[in-house]
């Protein structure tokens, strides 16, 4: 992972509400619905919307449709490979 990545993921990851999100899917066996973020951290839909964007940026998360709603997953090779390149530097 090249450096310009590593400060992609890390911006992205530098809001609270994100790392929330993260930590959201984490806990519901790796995948949630939009609308259920959105409720479980007391956000806007727009406000969740903007988080999940930069995340989605970051490679950090998935969009996965189903129907008419987005499900969102965690992308744990990226993660991963974030957090090594984080101890090597």
């Amino acid at each position: 992972m090249n450096l310009k990545q590593i400060e992609r993921i890390s911006k992205a990851l530098s809001d609270v509400n994100r790392l929330k999100i993260v930590q959201a899917i984490q806990s519901c066996d790796g995948k949630l619905e939009c609308s259920t973020i959105t409720a479980s951290l007391n956000l806007s839909q727009p406000s969740v919307s903007h988080h999940i964007k930069k995340l989605v940026d970051a490679d950090l998360i998935e969009p996965q449709k189903e129907g008419r709603f987005y499900f969102y997953t965690l992308n744990h090779e990226v993660m991963e490979s974030y957090l090594s390149s984080l101890k090597k530097l």
